[in-house]
C-alpha cells in the first residue's frame, strides 16, 4: 500500500507557522516537515522539533525570503542583507548559482549544528527546480547523501528523489475537507507519495510577510480532522 509523506513547508518561519506545525502533527496527519534556518523562528523550531523527535524533519532550501545565512553571497542580497531574488525564474536566469551554492550549503550547515539529522532536501518557492539551479542542488543532494523533493518524471541522472510522486494540490482558497479521503483513493501499490502543505496559525510575522496566509489555517483544520492516512 502506498506510503504518505505529509509535510509541512517553512518550519522556522514563525512562532505561529511552528505551532501550526506541530498541531498538524500531534493532533493530526503531518508526519515530516522541512526547516528555514534563516528565518526568526529557526531556533523555536530546533526546540519544538526536539521535543516531538518521531517528527522528520528536512532543509527547506531559502532564497527568495528572509536574510542570508552566508556573508559571502553579495549578489543576491539587497542593501540590507535580505534576499532579492524574486519568485520567478525567468527573472533570474543571470543567477550567480556558486553564489548560490555558498548559501546553501551555509544553511545546511546550520541546519547540521542544531544536532538534527536532515531527511531530505526541498526549496521555498521550489527553487531547487529551477534549470539554473540543477548543477546547485545535485551537488549538494550528493555531497551530503540526501534525497530532493521530487520536481521531475521518471529518473533524473544524479539526484535521488525523496518520493515516487509529489503531490502540491494541497493549496488555495478551496480545499475540500474530504481532500485527503479523495487523495488515497488515487494511488495504489507501494509508492512513497508526498504531499506538500503549509499549516499555520496567524501571527503578526505571516500577516507581514506572506501573501499565503490565511489559508494556512484552513489546512491547519483540515489535517487536523483528517483521519489516519
Amino acid at each position: 500500500m502506498p506510503h504518505f509523506i505529509i509535510n509541512a513547508d517553512d518550519f522556522g518561519y514563525s512562532r505561529g507557522v511552528n505551532y501550526g506545525i506541530i498541531d498538524a502533527h500531534t493532533h493530526g496527519i503531518v508526519n515530516s516537515a522541512t526547516m528555514m534556518v534563516n528565518m526568526p523562528g529557526a531556533e523555536h523550531a530546533v526546540s519544538l522539533a526536539k521535543q516531538h523527535s518521531e517528527l522528520q524533519i528536512g532543509i527547506h532550501l531559502t532564497l527568495t525570503c528572509g536574510k542570508a545565512v552566508s556573508d559571502q553571497v553579495p549578489s543576491l542580497l539587497d542593501n540590507n542583507g535580505f534576499f532579492k531574488i524574486k519568485n520567478d525564474p525567468g527573472q533570474n536566469q543571470n543567477l550567480n548559482s556558486a553564489e548560490v551554492e555558498i548559501e546553501w550549503e551555509a544553511q545546511i550547515q546550520r541546519f547540521l549544528s542544531f544536532g538534527l539529522t536532515p531527511t531530505h532536501l526541498d526549496s521555498h518557492h521550489h527553487v531547487h527546480s529551477w534549470p539554473v539551479l540543477e548543477q546547485v542542488i545535485k551537488k549538494l543532494s550528493n555531497k551530503y547523501d540526501l534525497p530532493v523533493r521530487r520536481f521531475w518524471e521518471g529518473e533524473k541522472e544524479g539526484l535521488e528523489a525523496f518520493s515516487d510522486v509529489f503531490v502540491h494540490t494541497f493549496y488555495g482558497d478551496d480545499l475540500s475537507p474530504d481532500y485527503f479521503t479523495d487523495l488515497q483513493e488515487n494511488y495504489h501499490g507501494d509508492i512513497r507519495v508526498e504531499v506538500m502543505c503549509h499549516p499555520a496559525y496567524i501571527d503578526e510575522a505571516l500577516l507581514k510577510g506572506s501573501s499565503y496566509c490565511l489559508q494556512r489555517s484552513n489546512e491547519l483544520s483540515i489535517l487536523m480532522a483528517s483521519g489516519r492516512i
